[in-house]
């Protein structure tokens, strides 16, 4: 009991309380909240108590970050906690004094945030994959899915740099496989139907989501678009899956969630973000989801099962 006192004190200073902002692309609280707060009270720390979460959310839309990300340091939190690469990089452009974790984003040297992840420099620290390696696996997987495929698309947004190249370094693997690949890009329609009718005319046969937030918050109406269009999917994320769609393969984001609380608690601590090394995820999930292949009459091949983290029947 002493010493669990003594590492709760050593966490938390007594007497001092916190504001750590946080800026999402989503419009509420979920699974990866809950899973960042179970992180803090590892170290001590309460959110109401002796911490208090500032939540600004984008409900979807990336070009509310820059507002979001002003308004935050105008509340003077002690830390900006970013959900995705443009909220990271909303957030680096309105301070460059207030330390920002990236609970999760997209290749954060490619896209400017950090000089390095040994030594990520400036303000900004947190955790990134690497979508540039995942990519590859996403058409393998999407391949073994579906085997008779040879006209994927990408559907993804081109305002997100990642997601630029990601697609570059899927076009070769695709040839590879004996598939050609198109890049969907959905900041040129008005609504997702609209991407599915461009993947309808092109006579696409199965597509990847891409893995940003603002897909994520419409991850239902998606999944049952792929359902009517009996396009076989594969997305970065377990949420889809579990929204109905086919499969994802992709970091876990509720474990990223709550190792951002470290980086928390090591600045609130004293250490500068600068010194703080940038983190890959350790580990990767492959979901499929049975029901989602039987709407569109799909058969996965049971070698493919066998290797699933999780099958949803």
């Amino acid at each position: 009991m002493l010493f669990a006192l003594c590492a709760f004190v050593q966490a938390q200073p007594f007497g001092k309380a916190y504001r750590i902002g946080f800026l999402s692309v989503r419009s509420e609280t979920g699974s990866w909240d809950e899973a960042f707060e179970l992180g803090l009270h590892d170290f001590g720390y309460i959110n109401g108590k002796n911490i208090f979460l500032i939540h600004r959310w984008a409900d979807g839309k990336f070009d509310r970050f820059p507002a979001l990300a002003k308004d935050l340091v105008r509340q003077n939190v002690d830390i900006i906690v970013t959900e995705t690469t443009p909220a990271a990089h909303a957030a680096k452009q309105a301070t460059q004094n207030i330390p920002i974790v990236m609970a999760i984003g997209g290749d954060a040297v490619g896209a400017g945030l950090v000089a390095s992840l040994a030594r990520p420099g400036g303000n900004i620290t947190g955790q990134t994959f690497i979508g540039t390696d995942l990519a590859p696996k996403w058409l393998e997987k999407l391949k073994e899915l579906a085997p008779k495929m040879s006209r994927p698309a990408f559907l993804a947004n081109s305002s997100i740099a990642p997601e630029i190249a990601f697609f570059k370094v899927m076009k070769p693997v695709a040839h590879d496989l004996g598939m050609t690949i198109k890049f969907v890009d959905i900041t040129g329609f008005k609504h997702f139907r609209d991407a599915f009718r461009e993947m309808r005319r092109s006579r696409h046969d199965g597509f990847i989501g891409a893995p940003n937030g603002g897909f994520r918050e419409n991850r239902k109406e998606i999944a049952s678009l792929a359902a009517e269009y009996r396009l076989p999917a594969l997305y970065g994320s377990s949420e889809f899956v579990e929204a109905g769609g086919l499969a994802s393969y992709g970091q876990d984001v509720s474990a990223m969630f709550r190792r951002a609380a470290y980086y928390v608690d090591r600045i609130l601590n004293g250490t500068k973000p600068a010194d703080l090394p940038v983190e890959r995820p350790s580990r990767y999930e492959f979901l499929i989801n049975l029901k989602a292949a039987k709407q569109i009459g799909l058969t996965i091949p049971p070698n493919v099962l066998a290797r699933a983290d999780k099958v949803i029947r």
